[in-house]
């Protein structure tokens, strides 16, 4: 039984009739590109077929009444008695409150729903389960509500849910792919003026996330701390955002500035350029020459960022020396989570199997490996 089956079955359990629509939003990998998004600056991420579903059906008062088939918990609450950022519930349901929040104060009128939700994005892995529940919530507002769907609004809007309602400094990558994926592509995403460009992945290669089973949480780690971090490099720069300053201004200072934030600054400008160069090469199908750039990003989130943490550092080794792989970095924010490989296609079996019985001898974790797919952006589907 599928995912979408399984919550189809739940609903009608729980509320002894089919649901109305079908609300789905993927997570997403990051192939290269982190921690730019913030700085306003570019990403390279693709959709993934691992998503966050809604089945839903229209209320007739303003109540949003879900139940969670992954947490196997009712939550309730009502958008119009949302006076202010509380945290009462359980933490999954802060993600749906979060969404309804930030839609009525960009103006949208909600009405309200019942359904079931589950997903199959790991959560804390650094897919972007969180930006998944937050594009399939919208979804499913929208749906009951009437209003229009504009991925790039949306996205915006619970980029600000994650932001100021659960309290995540995050940018805008994760929304906005998980809103406006395309099937078969990768998305480059210029995160300051929010334009994107669709491009192919080299012909005869597939992608492979590797789960080290390391987790962490973003609102504890030192996510926000690198967040604070690239702030004051910029203001040190007097530019809008690291985004505009040059490897060539960097160095020139770079014995003024704070060693420590020198560092964040140098993996922020130099991941820039690594990621438009990435695109480029994923433009003429230039599988090594991504491989490459993939490497170099890694090595730039060890060293400058400081963001793997053993797990990551040994799984990403580890991929490297397999035969068919291209390259492989960290992927997410970081601290734990997942890392990402380019593969050859007819060798990513035997990749990730080599990969995980290498990694379980090195560190004693078992890496749980997904060969997946670029996936479209968040859907709905009316039953």
């Amino acid at each position: 039984m599928t995912l979408e089956q399984r919550i189809i079955s739940e609903f009608e359990r729980h509320f002894a009739e089919p649901p109305a629509y079908i609300a789905r939003a993927p997570g997403r990998v990051n192939l290269i590109g982190e921690h730019t998004d913030y700085n306003d600056g570019f990403v390279l991420p693709m959709a993934i077929d691992r998503a966050v579903w809604i089945a839903l059906r229209p209320r007739s008062d303003d109540y949003v009444v879900v139940y969670s088939l992954d947490f196997s918990s009712v939550a309730e609450f009502s958008p119009a008695e949302m006076a202010g950022i509380s945290q009462r519930h359980p933490a999954w349901v802060e993600y749906l409150k979060g969404v309804a929040w930030s839609l009525q104060e960009a103006g949208y009128s909600l009405k309200g729903w019942e359904g079931v939700v589950a997903g199959d994005v790991p959560v804390g892995a650094g897919l972007s389960s969180s930006a998944a529940i937050e594009l399939a919530t919208a979804r499913a507002f929208a749906a009951v509500s009437g209003f229009a769907w504009d991925p790039v609004e949306i996205a915006k809007i619970c980029q600000r849910a994650e932001n100021e309602w659960v309290g995540v400094k995050s940018g805008i990558m994760d929304q906005m792919i998980s809103g406006a994926g395309v099937a078969g592509r990768a998305l480059l995403i210029d995160c300051r003026w929010l334009t994107h460009e669709a491009v192919p992945l080299p012909p005869e290669t597939l992608v492979v996330i590797l789960d080290t089973s390391t987790r962490r949480e973003l609102t504890s780690s030192k996510y926000n701390e690198r967040f604070e971090q690239c702030q004051q490099a910029a203001a040190f720069f007097n530019a809008p955002a690291l985004r505009d300053v040059t490897p060539a201004q960097l160095e020139a200072v770079a014995d003024l500035l704070d060693p420590v934030i020198a560092r964040r600054a140098r993996h922020v400008i130099t991941e820039n350029e690594r990621t438009l160069a990435a695109a480029a090469a994923l433009r003429v199908g230039d599988a090594a020459a991504f491989g490459r750039l993939m490497d170099e990003s890694h090595i730039s989130m060890r060293d400058d960022f400081e963001i793997t943490n053993d797990a990551l550092n040994a799984i990403v080794e580890i991929a490297r020396r397999q035969p068919g792989c291209y390259g492989a970095r960290m992927t997410g924010g970081g601290f734990g989570g997942c890392a990402v490989a380019l593969v050859r296609a007819d060798a990513a079996d035997a990749f990730g199997q080599a990969t995980a019985a290498a990694y379980r001898e090195a560190t004693g974790l078992e890496a749980v490996v997904y060969v997946t797919s670029a996936a479209e952006g968040a859907s709905l589907r009316a039953l």
